[in-house]
């Protein structure tokens, strides 16, 4: 059995949500250059133990991703 990080000594970082920390109050739709930080290079939402954002930015992240790709700013699938 592998052992977590706690038991072997090592202390792994706490994430920090990158919105919380700009005090962003909503997520825009329109801003593809930073929604495009959220996702993967097959085009999915990547979740937030990777990405490190709190709950409510991720649910209003996904939320203006999928908007963007409702209205073809983004794609649903990579090139």
């Amino acid at each position: 059995m592998a052992m977590d990080n706690r038991a072997r000594g090592k202390r792994t970082r706490k994430k920090v949500c990158s919105f919380c920390v700009d005090k962003v109050e909503s997520i825009n739709y329109k801003d593809v250059a930073k929604l495009r930080r959220f996702m993967s290079e097959r085009s999915k939402i990547v979740p937030r133990r990777v990405t490190g954002t709190c709950a409510r930015h991720q649910r209003q992240l996904t939320v203006a991703i999928k908007r963007a790709r409702h209205i073809a700013l983004m794609s649903y699938v990579s090139e």
